[in-house]
């Protein structure tokens, strides 16, 4: 069946076509003006997973770099207190090496206890070392004050449950503790006399210098207690050297998945300006063919 093509037919065929050009145009404006290539879902429904799962990867590699950040500071303020608690128990040995010389009067060994009571008094300080509000020594616990002392017996106000941990990465094993044991630095007494505390400790050997105990027996002791500081010591800077490594390796992931999006979402400018050049040429050229066309008739002014 031949149908018949009238100017009404050809003026709706040539006006449909020169609003899908205006509609190609229009879209590569956007495009060219830094818009995605994805703006809604059916513009590329695979696409669109493909960015919706990319950036969900983005969002939590950002959540990494806040806990990689977190724990660097964690860290970074309990190796601080653990030089200088270290500091402090070198000084003490020192004393104690000191005190034991048996020539020594009574006016010096009492000195030194005097510089023994502020060494305890400043290692109490350091168990109270804060960051962000909180105690590096006292693990999950929000208490202001780490030990309690008791008719000379020091102990844990709250032990907290467990360390304070940072995931820094997706796995298993991307879990982090980012504070130190006061226990373990510090000693804590069991039972009333025990001097397993440095606190403890110290007491005791100031009571012996103020009498005519001797504390050359006690070196011992400070020795233990200063390699467990070190021990910790030791461990607080290889969990640090391994934040540090996942700096870099989020930095790397933040590139690789930036990257990755980009592909996905933003446009070959280059390519999207030619194309628009191209296509404001052809509707040009689609808009001055149409006017040579569909010249107006007289019939057309008479309807």
């Amino acid at each position: 069946m031949i149908s018949r093509v009238t100017n009404q037919t050809m003026s709706s065929f040539a006006q449909r076509n020169l609003q899908d050009n205006m509609a190609r145009i229009a879209k590569l404006q956007e495009l060219a003006a830094g818009e995605s290539l994805i703006s809604r879902p059916s513009d590329d429904p695979t696409g669109t997973a493909d960015s919706m799962r990319t950036r969900a990867d983005i969002r939590a590699n950002e959540q990494y770099k806040r806990n990689i950040d977190d724990a660097n500071g964690w860290l970074t303020t309990a190796d601080s207190a653990l030089g200088t608690v270290t500091g402090l128990l070198n000084k003490a040995r020192d004393l104690t090496i000191q005190a034991s010389n048996g020539s020594l009067p009574q006016t010096a060994r009492e000195a030194i206890g005097l510089e023994l009571a502020s060494i305890k008094e400043s290692l109490l300080d350091a168990t109270q070392t804060q960051y962000l509000g909180r105690s590096v020594f006292a693990g999950n616990s929000n208490e202001s004050t780490v030990f309690t002392a008791n008719a000379g017996q020091y102990t844990l106000t709250d032990p907290g449950a467990g360390g304070v941990q940072r995931r820094i990465g997706a796995g298993d094993r991307q879990t982090v503790q980012v504070d130190a044991s006061a226990a373990d630095v510090f000693g804590v007494d069991a039972a009333p006399g025990d001097t397993t505390s440095i606190f403890a400790l110290l007491d005791s050997m100031i009571a012996k210098l103020n009498g005519t105990g001797d504390v050359s027996t006690d070196l011992t002791a400070i020795d233990t207690r200063r390699n467990a500081v070190l021990n910790a010591h030791a461990e607080v800077g290889t969990r640090h050297a391994q934040i540090l490594k996942a700096q870099e390796t989020n930095l790397d992931e933040a590139v690789s998945l930036e990257a990755r999006r980009s592909g996905i979402e933003d446009p070959d400018i280059g390519r999207v300006v030619l194309d628009l050049k191209m296509q404001e040429v052809a509707y040009q050229a689609a808009l001055q063919v149409t006017a040579r066309v569909l010249q107006p008739t007289l019939m057309d002014f008479l309807r």
